[in-house]
């Protein structure tokens, strides 16, 4: 295990970094502007909040992917508590049909790094995407509890929501604390899921749920970069 743990960690971390050239797109980034990476929380017009799983874009426009149980909730993201400073609009959300939606950004003063922020001020930059694998080393992490390591224990899962079965997600036994629903899941440099829902806690033990990247990628003709 403590192989399979250093195994997943072993990848560089990275400063805070400008995204790439952008495409035409309404939120194109700026160089020198505050950030918003995979990993960070959005906060919706109903009081709540949701992390970003990964930034992704297509050939006009950037966007932010979400659970579909967050996404449905909200029309308008922000990036702060106090919903002063506008990150971007819904642009789509399935749940139960799987748990995904999409953010488009609009907000032209921020950037979009292909970044997750997996705490302590450190970023880690995701290059590409995959399916899980059980047994494969994976971690998460987030703006909250930072990140923690483990392994894919199933493929395939069904999980029952009061809203209904949400199917083909990926369980890991990866801890997961309230403000981590949304984060990404990855191996390496490689994206594989969004956190979909989780049992227990990080000071008792527990299990959480993932949605895989590459469904939500094909879903809507878009690329991590």
């Amino acid at each position: 295990m403590l192989a399979g743990l250093a195994a997943a960690l072993a990848l560089p971390l990275s400063p805070a970094t400008a995204a790439p050239a952008a495409p035409p797109a309404e939120a194109a980034p700026s160089a020198a502007a505050p950030a918003v990476r995979g990993g960070d929380i959005l906060y919706g017009d109903g009081g709540f909040a949701c992390a970003i799983g990964f930034n992704v874009r297509d050939a006009a426009s950037y966007y932010g992917t979400l659970p579909g149980h967050c996404a449905e909730l909200s029309q308008t993201w922000y990036a702060d508590p106090g919903r002063t400073v506008q990150v971007g609009v819904t642009e789509g959300a399935h749940f139960p049909d799987g748990d995904y939606g999409l953010i488009r950004y609009t907000n032209s003063e921020l950037s979009y790094p292909g970044e997750i922020t997996i705490g302590g001020g450190q970023f880690i930059d995701i290059t590409g995407a995959a399916e899980p694998t059980v047994g494969q080393s994976v971690c998460r992490g987030g703006a909250l509890t930072g990140v923690r390591c483990g392994i894919v224990t199933a493929v395939n899962v069904s999980v029952n929501f009061p809203q209904g079965t949400v199917n083909g997600l990926f369980r890991t036994n990866l801890c997961s604390e309230p403000g981590d629903r949304g984060g990404p899941a990855f191996s390496g440099t490689t994206a594989l899921g969004m956190e979909s829902g989780a049992t227990g806690n990080c000071s008792s033990g527990g299990s959480s749920y993932y949605q895989p990247i590459t469904e939500v990628l094909a879903a809507y003709g878009l690329t991590i970069y």
